[in-house]
């Protein structure tokens, strides 16, 4: 039986869908002002996986993921000015074409990690009617107070506000968010629709005035469009518990009377070096920064499987090389068994592998599953094939078209093509003087195929070359 552990219970919890037929799925998506980082991919990983093993179960799953394109401030609070427009005027170009390009920068970044696409992708600046909608309700429940800044949720009206982030409300300190909003009731209040920002670029007409929405109304209305007004999972970054999540759960209970979302997933964070992720320390990666360097998008996926999503990870150049060459050699074991015919799935190993899947996506235990499944002697190739491709399901790493996987790596080494060429020919060689039972020849020539950088794969189907060493983790392993 699947179990999950709960944010809001703080607990594992046994997986029971509202819906039998259909798994209702949440994931709260990029604000697309910039590019994307390796931290966001963490998060976005662990929902792929969750997503592909309920489809591995069976389950029919209808996800949903916002696009944050409107309304979401330099600061979580609805604070500071909007981060597009202030991306848009640094660049000279409106906050729309913003909005698209690091967009499609997001799902191409996702699309080379084999992260699945969800069902549904909704842009907040396409939803600002079902939010007026939905504010609207919540006004009519008298969740809602005007000030200065626009209309506010009045958090003393839902009692729970504080339950879900464990805040202790008492004690919390304002901080600035009082010297933004004087007439806040509570510091916690956070804007529905704001008024007070003529010079905003994106903007609408609305029963409190030209305004634009709030940050968090976007979720919670996007969710209740396409998903009901109750779903059964919610996936984000652990940093969305205190102030999103807190909120998303207040604008949406608070509209319907009901329990929002069953099982809350969060991710933690992925540190560098030891250090949180951030530009002036200069440790902030794109998945453009890790193929430069000659990193697959899929080494990074596997880092990532190799880790419990529940805890932080440490990123490091040499952890990310270990990680590819780990990938290389199951890559290559695949490769070599190309010619071979997947047989029946191993029924023991898949049993292993669900209890790990099965235990909150343990998938750092599913991938000593597979590694045990091909390192048994007493399971033949076609079985092995077979019941890896099962686990591949899930795992998302090509091993079916590992041939295919390698070749793509190889286009990030910057390989001389002269050298590739001359280990090409050398390898005729090699095959020639294995015929003739010449075998300190063909050493020879292996030997100096291995100098130009190249390993022999030798298959059934015939003998190839592949680089020998991807990656450049000797040269970066102190970060940028």
């Amino acid at each position: 039986m699947l179990k999950i552990y709960n944010t809001a219970s703080r607990k594992k919890e046994a997986f029971t869908p509202l819906n039998p037929d259909c798994v209702t799925m949440y994931t709260c998506g990029m604000t697309v002002y910039s590019f994307t980082h390796i931290g966001h991919l963490k998060s976005y990983l662990t929902s792929d996986v969750i997503h592909r093993y309920l489809m591995l179960k069976g389950y029919r799953v209808r996800q949903v993921m916002n696009v944050t394109d409107v309304g979401h401030h330099l600061s979580d609070a609805d604070e500071g000015e909007d981060k597009l427009e202030v991306r848009a005027k640094s660049e000279n170009v409106t906050p729309w074409d913003i909005a698209r390009r690091y967009e499609r920068l997001f799902f191409t970044a996702i699309e080379e990690m084999n992260i699945v696409k969800p069902e549904i992708v909704a842009r907040a600046s396409e939803h600002v009617p079902d939010m007026i909608d939905l504010i609207k309700k919540l006004e009519e429940n008298g969740y809602t107070y005007m000030t200065g800044v626009g209309l506010t949720y009045d958090t003393a009206k839902f009692k729970d506000y504080a339950r879900f982030a464990g805040l202790d409300l008492d004690n919390q300190k304002a901080g600035f968010r009082v010297d933004v909003d004087d007439d806040r009731r509570a510091p916690w209040d956070f804007a529905l629709w704001i008024t007070n920002k003529p010079n905003h670029i994106m903007k609408w007409n609305s029963p409190w005035g030209v305004g634009y929405p709030g940050w968090h109304i976007e979720c919670s209305a996007m969710s209740r469009k396409y998903l009901g007004e109750q779903i059964d999972i919610h996936t984000g970054g652990i940093d969305h518990v205190k102030i999103h999540h807190t909120n998303e759960i207040a604008q949406a209970e608070g509209a319907s009377g009901k329990k929002f979302v069953n099982y809350w997933v969060h991710t933690e964070f992925l540190n560098v070096d030891g250090a949180k992720m951030s530009k002036s320390l200069g440790n902030l990666y794109t998945p453009e920064d890790l193929k430069a360097r000659g990193y697959s998008p899929l080494a990074l996926r596997y880092m990532l499987l190799k880790s419990d999503y529940k805890k932080p990870m440490d990123f490091t150049w040499a952890s990310l090389h270990n990680a590819q060459n780990e990938l290389v050699k199951l890559w290559r074991f695949f490769e070599a068994a190309a010619h071979v015919l997947p047989g029946k799935i191993d029924e023991s190993y898949r049993e292993k592998f669900s209890a790990a899947m099965d235990d909150s996506f343990n998938t750092p235990n599913a991938l000593t599953v597979l590694s045990e499944l091909i390192g048994d002697k007493s399971v033949d190739m076609p079985a092995k094939l077979a019941t890896a491709h099962y686990f591949d399901r899930v795992f998302g790493l090509d091993l079916e078209n590992a041939g295919y996987a390698l070749s793509r790596l190889e286009e990030f080494q910057q390989i001389d093509p002269y050298d590739k060429q001359k280990a090409e020919l050398l390898l005729g060689g090699r095959d020639a003087a294995r015929k003739e039972k010449n075998w300190a020849e063909a050493d020879r020539i292996r030997n100096e195929i291995d100098r130009l950088g190249f390993v022999i794969v030798d298959a059934p189907t015939g003998s190839f070359v592949r680089v020998k060493t991807y990656g450049k983790a000797g040269s970066v392993s102190t970060g940028l």
